[in-house]
């Protein structure tokens, strides 16, 4: 299993502990607020109880933070992120919620990795998926997807086992430009929920039909 800090306190970061614990996984949560940080690691089921500013224990560091203030902590850590996947769930939105505010031809993972150390690897996950229907975990014996994007393989391959762990169904979109694809998905959910679809108890998939 893998070893795994969450830097972040919101509802993503709970869902994410939650299920990276009852896969086996070794969990830290990580937060600027210590008594929200002990509240949020005790109701994950044991999760350690990490310091802001102090180096990831994880592995994998899971950017739990509104994207706004992501490159920021990722500068903030600097080396310490060094050997280490950081995976990105941020989805860079416009206020009004109609389009991105990443600079174009540019995503939030890429902006992210531009600040992170040349030996951590950047990986877009998870941004495609509420955080109740993460919590949710499996619905009528079917995983949820989770897209991936990032340009090496073997972080891939690490986020990928760490999904798996989680119940999910990891795929592989390609490189690390396709998080802006990714990002754009993110905002048809939203699209969705505005217009159609009227509720966030859902999630994107593919259905292979061969």
């Amino acid at each position: 299993m893998s070893s795994i800090s969450i830097v972040g306190l919101g509802n993503m970061a709970r869902a994410l502990a939650g299920r990276a614990l009852a896969g086996g996984n070794a969990v830290e949560i990580i937060g600027r607020d210590l008594a929200r940080t002990k509240e949020v690691a005790a109701a994950s089921g044991g999760a350690a109880v990490g310091t802001a500013g102090n180096a990831p224990a994880g592995d994998i560091v899971v950017l739990a933070v509104p994207y706004a203030g992501a490159a920021a902590v990722v500068s903030e850590y600097g080396d310490a992120l060094l050997g280490k996947v950081i995976i990105d769930i941020t989805n860079p939105v416009s206020p009004d919620f109609k389009g991105l505010i990443t600079p174009d031809g540019s995503s939030a993972a890429q902006e992210i990795a531009k600040a992170a150390p040349a030996g951590a690897q950047v990986v877009k996950a998870f941004n495609t998926l509420y955080s109740h229907v993460v919590a949710a975990g499996p619905v009528d014996g079917r995983r949820l997807d989770v897209f991936i994007a990032g340009d090496d393989a073997q972080a891939k391959a690490r986020v990928s086992a760490f999904i798996e762990s989680l119940g999910m169904r990891p795929l592989d979109t390609g490189d690390l430009p396709m998080a802006r694809t990714l990002e754009n998905a993110g905002l048809l959910m939203l699209g969705l929920v505005a217009n159609s679809v009227k509720h966030t108890d859902f999630s994107l998939g593919v259905s292979i039909l061969n």
